[in-house]
């Protein structure tokens, strides 16, 4: 009798999980409760955090805005777990929602199940049930949430890669219409000092072509001084970034110097996360895709998947593994003060990836493929190096981000 009144009043407040499709300006809710009945649609709200917070309020409550009960059988508070995928509307609601003591996690949408029917009655308010029911099964997948400090890293790091972008394709464009009109550079090397003068000084034999080739010169030079002004503010903000040792650590590999290593960090995050390197591999989207049937196995391309913007700059780092193995005067520079650990994992990783390189440039592989199995195996030297320095007891434990741990 006495166990009977003590678990009556320690009984744990029951489950709500709601499902939010977000939007730009508006925000569809769905609540499953606890069971197998199907999610109920709460209804489209403004995509207002102040204006939501009162109606989570009423939900904890478990009310709904037109005052009727969310669940006839239990009247008592409810414990709100929230769940949204993740899109262009950034983490900011589930900051806030974590910020007001709730449970919010933030799922892979590419790896929400799927059902053949789904392509016939997608809506808004199909989604949010979705979203709710898939959250009671566990079948959902969640993100990683950087860190605030983090991710404003990352976007400074994309602008960067944006602004390089841009030059490129001004380069590309004034070389096309220089091409078309009859005029090729002769110089060994391209936009260098002479490069540039020659464009500077050269005659055209109408006006508007001299207008277009100083509007190009103009777009140019702005690019070139805009990315000199971004690289200098990463370095700044580098020095007050908690991941600064993460940073130092891998511009002590061949290939990752400032801009690199810091896009890596920025992208990954806590790299520690993933339990084995199949897993960064294939968070990368560098694994190799697969159909097989039976005995028939057939192999495809990489997947894909994941950070492009990643597997970009890990691409690009990996072609200087083509070279000799040698510890030149900037790797030399950049070792400075790391460990005998990190130093000697630099030097395994150079001998491992140039012996992998000429065995596959002997079998006569394709060039672009060898890179990207050399970059595949390059990451799992970056999931090396962040178990190294969790051994060394030089990851930055006290900064590192605890919500969502997934690997994904």
């Amino acid at each position: 009798m006495i166990n009977n009144e003590l678990s009556k009043h320690t009984a744990m407040p029951k489950t709500l999980y709601v499902g939010l499709d977000v939007h730009k300006d508006s925000i569809t809710v769905a609540i499953a409760s606890q069971g197998r009945e199907d999610a109920t649609l709460i209804g489209k709200f403004p995509n207002n955090l102040t204006t939501l917070q009162r109606h989570f309020a009423k939900w904890r409550q478990g009310s709904t805005r037109n005052g009727k009960p969310l669940d006839e059988e239990h009247t008592g508070p409810f414990d709100l777990k929230f769940v949204y995928e993740a899109g262009p509307c950034g983490f900011t609601l589930h900051r806030r929602l974590t910020q007001l003591g709730y449970d919010c996690t933030v799922v892979a949408p590419s790896l929400i199940p799927q059902s053949p029917g789904d392509k016939v009655n997608k809506t808004d308010k199909s989604d949010s049930k979705k979203l709710a029911r898939g959250h009671r099964s566990g079948d959902l997948t969640p993100v990683y949430i950087p860190h605030e400090a983090d991710e404003a890293i990352r976007d400074l790091c994309r602008l960067r890669s944006d602004t390089t972008s841009d030059l490129k394709g001004n380069k590309q464009r004034l070389k096309a219409f220089m091409l078309r009109n009859g005029y090729a550079y002769e110089g060994k090397t391209s936009w260098n000092e002479s490069h540039m003068n020659y464009l500077r000084e050269l005659t055209m034999p109408c006006s508007s072509q001299k207008a277009i080739l100083e509007e190009y010169l103009t777009a140019i030079t702005d690019g070139i001084e805009r990315v000199a002004r971004i690289e200098a503010h990463m370095e700044r903000e580098l020095e007050n970034w908690h991941l600064k040792p993460v940073v130092e650590a891998l511009m002590a590999f061949k290939g990752f110097k400032i801009v690199a290593a810091m896009i890596t960090v920025s992208e990954l995050g806590d790299f520690t996360r993933f339990t084995h390197p199949r897993q960064l591999m294939s968070y990368l989207g560098l694994v190799s895709s697969e159909h097989s049937s039976g005995p028939k196995q057939s192999l495809g391309g990489i997947t894909k998947c994941g950070n492009g913007h990643l597997r970009w700059i890990l691409v690009e780092c990996a072609q200087h593994y083509a070279k000799e193995p040698k510890v030149s005067r900037q790797l030399s520079t950049r070792q400075r003060g790391q460990s005998r650990g990190v130093k000697n994992l630099s030097w395994k990783t150079q001998n491992r990836l140039h012996h992998r390189f000429e065995n596959l440039r002997k079998r006569r592989m394709h060039r672009n493929k060898i890179i990207v199995a050399i970059a595949r195996e390059l990451s799992s030297f970056l999931w090396e190096l962040g178990q190294l320095m969790l051994k060394e007891g030089t990851w930055p434990h006290h900064l590192t981000p605890t919500t969502n741990d997934s690997a994904n």
